[in-house]
């Protein structure tokens, strides 16, 4: 083989190497805007339905796309494309009205014309109080992020959606708030651990329906003490098993 050859051969393999890298990056960002993507749990917000190094994904076609829903957020439209709305009491990713740069996620409590409040600690959707149950207490750091026994309370929303919250501190100051009319096109998102979540009770505000990311589904991968799913010679002690696919509620 000549030395013309060669090089024509190392110069063909080298290009459908790049074609092949290629064509994977385009494929993979095709399936992060327009299907799933991943996110980490950033905080304790949501405790205990998400734990921090809770690894889920996230469904982008639940909602319609904004231009959220494309990496970096770029200017190129406004509202949504085929947008649905979410339902009371799905757990969402979302921007963050302030500073879109920033993703939070949370739990909808109220729809556009809703007025939500808090007395008391119970949750007033429309002036009807959400059943509100003790159901127990956590005494797992792990879960409630404190070392202590925390009182857990299950409310149902009026679809029929129920969850667990953490009651941290009785009488907290997210424990009684304003009435909050939800103007058109916005959403009230509130965190499952009320004493602990920056929420639209606080500086979020009400989130505009162009800032929602998408769905949370499910979780495919957890690990406590904020360790890296990359320390791999850590999982036999850290890695939360029980909670490797499982839904989120």
């Amino acid at each position: 083989m000549s030395v013309a050859e060669k090089t024509q051969k190392k110069s063909g393999g080298l290009g459908e190497t790049v074609s092949v890298i290629v064509q994977a990056l385009l494929l993979a960002l095709v399936i992060r805007t327009l299907l799933f993507q991943p996110f980490s749990i950033p905080s304790g917000s949501m405790r205990p339905t998400l734990l921090e190094g809770d690894y889920l994904f996230v469904t982008k076609w639940a909602y319609g796309y904004s231009r959220y829903s494309l990496p970096f957020g770029p200017d190129i439209f406004s509202g949504r494309i085929w947008g649905s709305e979410p339902k009371r009491g799905d757990v969402v990713v979302f921007k963050f009205p302030p500073d879109p740069s920033v993703d939070y996620i949370k739990r909808v409590i109220g729809l556009p014309g809703d007025k939500i409040m808090v007395r008391d600690g119970q949750l007033f959707i429309n002036g009807v109080g959400v059943p509100r149950v003790k159901v127990g207490q956590i005494d797992n750091p792990d879960v409630t992020e404190v070392d202590r026994p925390v009182d857990v309370y299950r409310e149902t929303l009026p679809n029929g959606i129920t969850y667990d919250t953490l009651d941290l501190t009785p009488n907290s100051i997210g424990d009684n708030t304003r009435e909050f009319d939800v103007p058109p096109g916005h959403y009230f998102m509130m965190g499952d651990n009320r004493d602990n979540s920056s929420d639209s009770r606080f500086s979020v505000g009400f989130v505009p329906d162009e800032n929602l990311v998408g769905r949370a589904n499910v979780i495919f991968f957890s690990i406590a003490d904020s360790a890296s799913p990359l320390e791999i010679w850590k999982w036999p002690s850290l890695m939360r098993a029980s909670r490797l696919l499982h839904f989120v509620n």
